[in-house]
């Protein structure tokens, strides 16, 4: 049995079970007492204990990389740098590797491909922005979890992890098929390594094989260096050329050629994801110079340099006259240019230009009427007032007058959705530290005292939302600061089913503070007018709390909540990708990522909300090339016990 397994580390960590193996550690399953949550804990093998140069550069790198926030990235709790064990703690993840992924479909559709290499490019750029560069970039360190979010793991081991001899030996063949030319070479790597790494994983989700196989991890190396591989097209050919050029830009052998960050390789997958037909001017660089193999090092040759001619070249009369007579023909082409629509006069008719805030981008470009006026470039960007997809601002306000068919461009702000960031962890940190950790991070913080046995005067307790929450950009976090010991003990008083004001007042004359919540009402929970408190929390119970402790109290916002399961058909116009969206009164409100009408049976909207008792939704099916199309009326009773019909289908 694991000498791990069973045991408790630092008397926190109860270790469960092994989940994986590496070449440099074990992970395992374990419970964390402190914070009642499982979590994953990479431990290195004894044998690297000894070697005081990995110990040192582990050290100083896993404080680094318990820095990364971010969606993409497993999130790293805590390190331990103990004489007889060395270990990390990780947010435990549910899921497989993007591996297992590619194995059990064979070959990914190009748009789960893009969706998958978009999310890893923005954890690695995240990475990257922290000065951290991960080095082992493969799928074996991607998990997949269920709902299709991605989480990049194992951030530092390979960038610290090598010994000082650089021979490529059998020991690398899980990593030497994604590892960048200039890894291979034993060079020293950035972040263009990652990129590269990425390129040879979005190669593999479109085509379903590896670009180079061999039967040594050197052989694989070597191809690395001297061979392009296989055009994706040629292996698949329902790859759109413009995936096909972003992956061989991405795949490069010189770093000078290949993308120079993620995000610019991020901005190509978006332009192409939004425009399937969009193509680019990479041209395929390919290294034809001789490569030779050193000392277990794979190293290029050294090119040799064409000899400059001796002798210059004559230069005759005929050269300067060809060059004269292209002036004249260009500069009269110019004149021409400027001259001749102010002889003809100019043709167009001004058009005022519309109010596009608020439309979704796809509408707009779908729009033959507006195709036929303007010429319009799009850019995204986070946006907290309005949806993804949806427009926030334009560059030609509302009501200006341009040519139509003009080469003026209308650019279209594009929302992407509110911004995303993680709750710092500031528990028992001082009050002034804790509110300047939080400003720096963009958050509007409130101040709550609050009596605690346990943490000390002057130090926060908890914040709402919690420690590690991911909340939109510039939200607000109310920070629970100690005021000691409590003095006295109070009851709480039930205010569940009351109006909010009447609910503050007998709290606050029973010495407690009160913070307010509004929330939709469940189809499970006692319905309560917009205003009045559908539930509180700590309830009222009987026992007795600390005299300036916090009761929440969840207020109703009037509207009702359900999640609404819908049946799919096994196709959808001949098509099993397809989307699944749900709209109310013209406007879409939810829609589904790509689903696979072979493999499920049916797809569930989560927390549908509407302001009254009675609504009525429509389902529509989208394939990948076929248009959208009404698949069923619903009809929703929010008021309904989960053992009724929430849901009745009118038409299908």
């Amino acid at each position: 049995m694991d000498k791990y397994v069973g045991k408790r580390l630092d008397g926190r960590y109860e270790i469960r079970e092994i989940v994986g193996e590496g070449g440099m550690a074990r992970v395992y399953k374990a419970f964390d007492n402190q914070e009642n949550r499982m979590v994953a804990i990479k431990i290195l093998k004894e044998e690297f204990l000894s070697n005081d140069e990995f110990l040192r550069r582990f050290k100083n790198e896993s404080k680094a990389i318990a820095m990364l926030s971010h969606p993409n990235i497993v999130n790293v709790y805590d390190v331990s740098f103990g004489d007889l064990i060395q270990y990390i703690v990780m947010e435990y993840i549910e899921g497989i590797t993007l591996k297992e992924y590619i194995e059990n479909q064979g070959s990914l559709c190009w748009k789960d491909a893009v969706h998958f290499a978009m999310q890893i490019l923005k954890g690695l750029q995240h990475a990257h922005d922290k000065g951290i560069v991960h080095r082992d970039v493969k799928p074996q360190n991607i998990m997949v979890l269920a709902d299709g979010t991605i989480k990049v793991t194992d951030f530092g081991i390979a960038r610290f992890s090598r010994s000082d001899q650089r021979t490529i030996t059998d020991k690398a063949i899980g990593s030497v098929h994604y590892i960048s030319p200039e890894q291979a070479r034993g060079e020293k790597t950035d972040e263009k390594a990652d990129i590269y790494s990425v390129g040879v994983m979005l190669y593999e989700m479109l085509t379903g094989k590896l670009p180079f196989q061999a039967e040594s991890a050197v052989s694989v190396a070597i191809m690395q260096l001297q061979r392009d591989p296989q055009r994706p097209t040629e292996i698949n050919a329902s790859i759109p050329l413009g995936l096909e050029q972003i992956t061989m830009h991405a795949m490069q052998k010189s770093q000078d050629k290949r993308y120079q960050s993620a995000s610019e390789m991020l901005c190509d997958l978006n332009n192409f994801r939004k425009d399937p037909s969009l193509t680019f001017s990479y041209n395929y660089f390919v290294d034809d110079s001789p490569t030779r193999f050193v000392g277990g090092v794979v190293t290029p040759e050294p090119e040799v340099k064409q000899q400059k001619k001796t002798q210059k070249e004559k230069s005759g009369i005929l050269p300067i006259l060809l060059g004269i007579t292209i002036a004249f023909v260009l500069a009269i082409i110019v004149l021409l240019i400027i001259f001749l629509p102010g002889l003809f006069g100019a043709t167009g008719n001004n058009v005022q230009t519309p109010n596009f805030v608020g439309m979704k981008y796809e509408d707009i470009i779908n729009n033959p009427e507006y195709d036929a006026d303007f010429n319009f470039k799009e850019q995204w960007d986070h946006n907290s007032e309005h949806a993804i997809g949806y427009v926030f601002d334009q560059s030609i306000k509302e009501g200006a007058k341009i040519k139509d068919n003009a080469d003026t461009d209308i650019t279209l702000y594009i929302s992407r959705g509110p911004k995303t960031v993680v709750v710092n962890d500031v528990y028992k940190m001082t009050e002034v530290r804790a509110i300047n950790e939080l400003e720096a991070n963009k958050f509007k913080v409130i101040v709550t005292p609050m009596a605690s046995e346990d943490v000390e005067k002057g130090y926060v307790i908890r914040t709402e939302p919690a420690k590690n929450a991911k909340v939109s950009e510039g939200s607000t976090v109310t920070i629970y600061v100690s005021t000691g010991k409590p003095t006295e003990y109070v009851a709480v008083p039930n205010v569940t089913g009351e109006p909010l004001e009447q609910a503050k007042e007998k709290l606050t004359d029973s010495k407690l503070l009160v913070v307010v919540e509004e929330v939709d009402i469940a189809w499970n929970e006692k319905y309560q007018p917009k205003g009045y408190v559908v539930r509180q929390s700590p309830e009222s119970t009987g026992s007795k709390i600390a005299e300036g402790s916090t009761v929440t109290l969840y207020v109703s916002t009037g509207r009702y909540v359900a999640d609404l399961k819908i049946d799919l058909p096994e196709s959808h116009n001949g098509e099993s990708i397809c989307t699944v969206s749900l709209w109310q009164d013209g406007k879409e409100i939810m829609a589904s990522a790509n689903l696979d009408l072979t493999k499920v049976s049916s797809y569930t909207f989560e927390d549908v909300a509407s302001k009254s008792k009675i609504a009525e939704f429509t389902v529509k099916i989208k394939g990948e090339t076929s248009s959208s199309k009404d698949y069923m009326t619903i009809r929703v009773n929010y008021r309904a016990s989960r053992e009724s019909e929430l849901v009745t289908v009118l038409s299908n």
